[in-house]
């Protein structure tokens, strides 16, 4: 199997690079239709599909946060003239009524330069009563008035007067003109409504279809871990929005020292590095976790801290202007809360037994930035072009690289 895995792999890597124009310069795919936002591209494959492992434990069946029971995820990306390239993503914890049935969460905050709403609420209760939604900086405030509406439409809201949206944010305001707050309530709708638990969408794709991460193109990325039965058999998923710099680390392998500086790479006439999107550090990353393990939000919080170790492993810098925020939820049918109820029973995991959680979530943050670009592709906006990330340069780096 290992052979044959291999084999693949490397038939993979030559296709790549036989079909690279001269030098690299651009990669075949929905950028040859002007660079914009797509369908995915079956040349830029995740990271696993190229044959290279990260960490230890094994992947759910789709290796995406929708490998816990019940998570769906649904994306709105809004192309629009020259000038809008963003999106909204909606993570949906379960299929049951949301407000009723609330799901434990918590919140870390590795560093606040960032607009999350929301936050306040689920620190001091411990609870999730809406949706997640991702998108861009200034679109924060519209989507989530779109997604108070949305809830309040619903069977049996007639009465709420109270309602805590849970909206996070990255600036992609080189690729999208963000002042142009484009994000209207049918864009909302759209992410939640089409919201799937076979959703593995990834790359230039709703909330990051104007992403960009240490200066290539970032995005959506996702993926999962799943624990021995002796360890409780427990699904840890992993959703990312990657918009942040630092200096590109993907398995231990410096790759991003070896690349060619992004700004020039993929046009000539690239904007002067004034105006190009940091890639060295400023930019933000939301990182959503789910899991089916019995937790509370103290546990969760843990939970959510251990996130942040995967986020440093691709070579984040975390520098002053970056957001860096984890919200974690567990979607055990036992752990949720119900209105208006006066008590609440669970048997948690005990803290000796997250030791496999915490393994867990940092392999598949780790792994689900490397997606986000992996599948990206190139795409030109509002202030320039941002280059795929160049797979046939990457690729056989990570091959040749020694390996435990």
């Amino acid at each position: 199997m290992r052979h044959w895995r291999a084999m693949a792999a490397s038939l993979l890597i030559i296709a790549l690079m036989a079909g690279a124009a001269p030098g690299f310069a651009r990669e075949a795919g929905p950028q040859a239709t002007g660079g914009q936002p797509g369908p995915a591209d079956a040349t830029r494959p995740r990271i696993r599909d190229a044959g290279i492992v990260i960490g230890t434990l094994p992947t759910g069946p789709r290796n995406a946060i929708v490998d816990v029971p019940g998570v769906a995820v649904g994306h709105a990306t809004i192309v629009e003239g020259d000038a809008i390239r963003t999106g909204v993503t909606a993570v949906i914890p379960h299929p049951g009524d949301l407000y009723r049935e609330r799901v434990p969460a918590a919140i870390h905050v590795a560093n606040g330069y960032g607009k999350l709403l929301g936050v306040t609420q689920v620190r001091e209760l411990g609870e999730l009563e809406t949706p997640i939604l991702l998108t861009g900086t200034l679109g924060v405030w519209k989507a989530a008035d779109a997604l108070v509406e949305w809830m309040l439409d619903k069977p049996g809201m007639a009465q709420v007067r109270s309602l805590n949206p849970v909206v996070g944010e990255t600036n992609d305001g080189f690729l999208s003109d963000i002042r142009a707050r484009p994000i209207r309530p049918e864009h909302v709708r759209q992410a939640l409504e089409t919201a799937s638990t076979d959703n593995v969408e990834e790359g230039a794709v709703g909330a990051g279809t104007g992403t960009v991460a240490f200066g290539w193109k970032g995005g959506i990325g996702t993926s999962s871990r799943r624990l021995p039965g002796d360890a409780g058999g427990h699904t840890v998923g992993v959703l990312v929005q990657s918009n942040y710099g630092g200096d590109l680390v993907i398995t231990g392998v410096p790759v991003g020292r070896a690349l060619p500086d992004p700004a020039g790479f993929e046009a000539p006439a690239a904007p002067a590095a004034a105006d190009r999107p940091p890639a060295a550090g400023d930019g933000s990353i939301m990182i959503v976790v789910a899991t089916d393990a019995p937790l509370d939000a103290r546990l969760l919080r843990r939970l959510a801290a251990r996130a942040i170790i995967g986020l440093g492993r691709t070579g984040a810098s975390m520098s002053n202007g970056s957001g860096d925020y984890v919200i974690a939820f567990s979607t055990a049918p036992e752990s949720r809360m119900q209105a208006g109820a006066r008590t609440h029973r669970l048997q948690l995991l005990t803290n000796d037994a997250m030791d496999g959680l915490f393994l867990a979530v940092a392999e598949a943050t780790e792994e689900a930035i490397v997606n986000s670009l992996f599948r990206a592709h190139t795409v030109t906006g509002h202030r320039g072009t941002i280059p795929a990330l160049p797979l046939e340069r990457v690729l056989p780096r990570l091959r040749a690289a020694p390996r435990p």
